[in-house]
């Protein structure tokens, strides 16, 4: 199996700083969850690219069978240390090492951008019962506020050609042979903690930072601090909200 190789790297790097940087997700995901991938006690979830377990979480709450597939290592590890209940195996989106027709439901949580290709989707078609659900769910920050605009800011020079949501390549691969349409949901919440926290560690998980040489995440890092000890707004909070709107999309296996 192959994976990107900036998504290889930078999650190998540092599993818990992803782990403790990362926002959570709003209470209507809940919701979303039982009404809309309907999940309920008696269904299996696969989890793909599960990462350190964020939304694992989440998916465990509704009381289905949840079987996490992560194809990198570390994430893997920090993700079986934590949920020890979880079954966590070693796959990516084309090949999913569970039989066909096995799955309720496959949720792809921050992660669908990385793997959004037609070979994807029928890995996970082969997987889904007939009538089972995909669910694509992402967090993204509302740049709307100037100081969240001027965080993110410090990285987009190292961004790339690295796939992201918000650019919307991923939008292509729909609609998608032997699904049905993509339904789209929106919520909005806040992810609160320490500067440190929420813009720090949040920004150095990204990918495409955590894989830099050390000496130039430290520069990325030192930036960072900057602003929050200059920024009018930032200075001397001990305490941020950072905004962020989650968009949710399901679609029906046919």
């Amino acid at each position: 199996m192959s994976i990107h190789a900036t998504a290889q790297t930078g999650f190998d790097a540092d599993a818990a700083r992803y782990a403790r940087g990362r926002p959570d997700y709003p209470a209507e995901v809940s919701g979303w969850l039982t009404d809309s991938i309907d999940l309920e006690p008696g269904k299996t979830v696969v989890d793909l690219g599960a990462g350190t377990g964020k939304f694992t979480r989440r998916l465990l709450a509704t009381g289905a069978r949840v079987v996490a597939v992560e194809p990198v290592a570390a994430m893997r590890a920090k993700l079986s240390a934590d949920l020890p209940e979880v079954d966590v195996l070693d796959g990516s989106a084309t090949v999913i090492p569970l039989p066909d027709a096995s799955v309720d439901a496959i949720v792809c949580a921050q992660a669908f951008h990385w793997f959004a290709t037609a070979d994807a989707l029928a890995e996970m078609h082969r997987v889904l019962k007939p009538g089972g659900i995909l669910g694509l769910i992402w967090n993204t920050k509302d740049d709307s506020v100037s100081w969240v605009k001027a965080a993110f800011a410090v990285i987009e020079p190292y961004e790339g050609d690295v796939p992201r949501f918000h650019n919307g390549a991923w939008r292509a691969v729909f609609p998608a042979d032997g699904f049905g349409p993509l339904h789209e949901e929106q919520f909005g919440h806040a992810h609160i903690g320490t500067p440190e926290a929420v813009l720090v560690d949040r920004l150095l998980s990204v990918s495409f930072i955590s894989s830099l040489p050390e000496t130039e995440r430290e520069t990325v890092a030192t930036r960072l601090r900057h602003l929050i000890a200059t920024d009018p707004a930032l200075t001397g909070q001990q305490q941020l909200a950072v905004p962020y709107t989650t968009f949710a999309f399901s679609t029906e296996r046919l």
